[in-house]
């Protein structure tokens, strides 16, 4: 079958096609079904890495450019942008294209035959109270898929992706929240699910409600790295100035996964000498420039990163920094991440409220909650979610791979 699945997502990407009448995500790096969705320009072969490869290639120390987070720039300006890499430019829409290119090439050759149809899944929003922008973002989308090979492109909402995989272990009728919390957003659906994955070409009546918001895991990762690591490189601190403090834009673009690329320019490294001059603690300004003349952006925020997922069983970590001055460190609690992001949880609960009510229910019709995405991982995500439906019965999804084999049962019912 010359159809597939794709779930691009902000941090990880699947695909999935139906092999000898079943569904399944295809091996995209060796054994691994999922692969990290990034990129690598090194600079010295002259040629591009992606997923697990590119993360190496950057920790290694090779000379080039890792790129992750590019599902961000769907919806913002930066689509239609291009970006600095050693002496050319390349535009952000040639980039998603080279990624998704070869992740299409490497899932054909598992498969042994072209794909030319695909169901992209996309978040119910990929921008917030812009409808506009959100129509850009998925024909953007679009166009980079056709440019890659596919002929026959649509989407579906992540969230009923991930209710279709669902429905395939459902023995009853039942009306479930999907929720779906990814690395860039957080996404639910309400869906009357039947028993035995009927999965008619028409399931509009079953879908009760779908909202989402531009908030995921990233977002956590930005929100621990300001609150638990920045100030060891300057976050707020004193300007020799009474009262000023040390401007926020650098540190939050630092600690946002999808801007810290473009920290690594002349006009950036003048103002951070003149940040230090200006400084009242200029050895916390120095680790700065250390970090941002290393190139070193992503280095720290996949140790941010690492701290987030570890804190999930632990009550606190040791951040070893000593990459960036000698014996420096940093103590990271689960309680300072629950504070650093307890107002982005909270709105991932409201959320989950008010989709069930748009679809005019109360917490105690939802008969199950379904939880799929990296992110439901987080205690307080978790907690938030299950406070908004207590009597639900919690169901456990393929955190990563939920999503792509329903949009590959969607593929095999739009078009086989």
């Amino acid at each position: 079958m010359a159809a597939c699945g794709l779930d691009f997502g902000t941090s990880n990407t699947t695909l999935g096609a139906r092999i000898g009448g079943q569904p399944q995500l295809l091996p995209l790096e060796a054994d691994d079904t999922t692969i990290p969705s990034a990129i690598f320009f090194d600079f010295a072969e002259t040629q591009t890495k992606i997923g697990r490869a590119a993360i190496a290639a950057y920790v290694a120390g090779t000379e080039g450019r890792l790129m992750r987070s590019l599902k961000s720039v769907l919806g913002t300006d930066l689509i239609d942008q291009d970006t600095l890499l050693q002496r050319s430019r390349i535009g952000f829409r040639e980039v998603l294209a080279r990624l998704l290119g070869e992740i299409k090439h490497r899932a054909e050759t598992v498969c042994g035959h072209e794909l030319t149809k695909v169901v992209h899944g996309r978040p119910v929003h990929f921008v917030d109270g812009n409808d506009e922008a959100d129509r850009r973002a998925e024909a953007a989308l679009a166009d980079i898929a056709r440019s890659v090979g596919f002929r026959e492109v649509s989407f579906q909402y992540e969230p009923i992706a991930a209710a279709l995989d669902y429905e395939r272990q459902v023995t009853q009728e039942e009306i479930a929240l999907i929720a779906d919390i990814g690395g860039g957003t957080s996404d639910f659906s309400v869906v009357r699910l039947g028993s035995g994955g009927r999965c008619p070409a028409d399931r509009a009546r079953d879908i009760l409600a779908n909202d989402g918001a531009r908030i995921g895991g990233t977002d956590f990762d930005a929100a621990l790295s300001l609150h638990g690591i920045m100030g060891l490189l300057g976050y707020r601190s004193a300007m020799r100035r009474a009262e000023l403090l040390a401007p926020n834009m650098l540190f939050s673009d630092l600690a946002t996964w999808s801007k810290i690329n473009f920290l690594y320019t002349p006009q950036i490294r003048a103002d951070l000498v003149q940040l230090r001059r200006d400084s009242a603690s200029p050895q916390l300004i120095d680790r700065l420039i250390r970090v941002i003349d290393d190139q070193a952006g992503h280095r720290l925020a996949m140790a941010v990163e690492g701290a987030k997922i570890d804190l999930g069983d632990q009550d606190d970590i040791q951040l070893d920094l000593g990459w960036i001055e000698s014996n420096l460190t940093a103590t990271i609690t689960r309680e300072r991440l629950h504070r650093a992001t307890s107002s982005l949880a909270d709105a991932i609960g409201a959320l989950s409220r008010a989709c069930i009510r748009t679809a005019g229910l109360q917490p105690s019709d939802i008969g199950a909650v379904f939880l799929t995405g990296g992110s439901t991982l987080l205690p307080n995500v978790r907690h938030a979610i299950l406070a908004a439906v207590p009597e639900a019965r919690i169901v456990e999804g393929d955190r990563f791979g939920s999503v792509g084999l329903g949009l590959t049962l969607e593929a095999a019912a739009r078009y086989g």
